[in-house]
């Protein structure tokens, strides 16, 4: 029988925690419409460093988790954290040996699509938002992905996850 490596699952447990904790702090108005998306962050980080641990699966239940939480339509952020999840794990050999600052722009543009999805979504039921909605938490997102990239790395290095 084979054993099962779950080394570093409760470290893994503890930085999606920290993210969902930062998405949920109450920011004042002004900041609210350029809140970057921390969750994503370090679910696109955790697929594209581990992607045989950390899949679509779980950006779905994730997302569900997200959708009760956040009081959205339930099904509206599992639906773009696993397509996220997909694109990140599809393309984790090529977004490994970019330089950090190609890495946030491909972090932008899946954070235009996932932006365009819920957008879409949101559309659907009749409570579309206006454009910059989404336009200025991708770009929020991409400008925090280099330290967020820096710091899951050398906590993956220091605890030994693989």
């Amino acid at each position: 029988m084979k054993k099962i490596n779950t080394h570093g699952g409760n470290i893994i447990f503890i930085t999606f925690l920290a993210a969902f904790i930062l998405s949920m702090v109450p920011l004042p108005q002004m900041l609210q419409a350029i809140r970057p998306e921390f969750f994503i962050i370090v679910l696109i980080y955790w697929c594209i460093a581990l992607p045989n641990r950390i899949g679509v699966g779980f950006g779905w239940i994730a997302g569900l988790v997200y959708d009760v939480s956040m009081d959205s339509l339930l099904g509206q952020h599992a639906l773009t954290f696993a397509l996220i999840a997909y694109l990140a794990i599809k393309l984790h050999q090529r977004i490994r040996v970019f330089p950090v600052w190609q890495q946030a722009l491909t972090i932008f543009v899946l954070m235009m699509f996932q932006g365009t999805i819920t957008l879409w979504i949101k559309g659907m039921i009749g409570h579309a938002p206006p454009l910059s909605v989404f336009m200025l938490p991708a770009i929020s997102t991409a400008l925090f992905w280099p330290p967020t990239y820096i710091l899951l790395r050398q906590v993956r290095r220091h605890f030994q996850i693989n």
